[in-house]
């Protein structure tokens, strides 16, 4: 067994594949349009999906907002260096919502960086 993927709802979904594939540098790796159900699911990442967990966008045509409630975390991605990770998410026009250092209580260093619907990503140093 293996986690497959994790599935964020978001308002816009070009603006969401932007952030994702532009600003954190994943591959679109497929997309594909449900008219009956009036959604779109678009599965980006690093790899393929065969090898490797995915993020899955989806998006309902009719709804351009969700409430992210109080249950989310936040997705990990392991960087190799935080700092010039987030040098560069930031000339990208990503927005980092906690600047990149060492963690509360540990020496791990990590950011937060925030995509264009809210959700929280973390950036882990030493994992590339």
């Amino acid at each position: 067994m293996r986690i497959l993927h994790t599935m964020l709802r978001v308002g816009n979904l070009e603006r969401s594949l932007h952030f994702y594939t532009q600003v954190l540098g994943m591959k679109l790796l497929r997309k594909h349009d449900f008219p009956d159900g009036k959604f779109t699911l678009a599965f980006v990442g690093y790899g393929d999906e065969r090898e490797q967990a995915v993020l899955e966008l989806t998006h309902n045509w009719e709804t351009e907002h969700y409430e992210l409630g109080n249950g989310y975390g936040h997705v990990a991605i392991g960087v190799d260096d935080v700092y010039q990770t987030c040098a560069k998410i930031r000339a990208a026009g990503g927005n980092i919502v906690r600047e990149p250092g060492p963690m509360k209580h540990g020496n791990t260093v990590l950011a937060f960086v925030e995509d264009p619907d809210g959700y929280k990503i973390e950036l882990l140093g030493g994992h590339e």
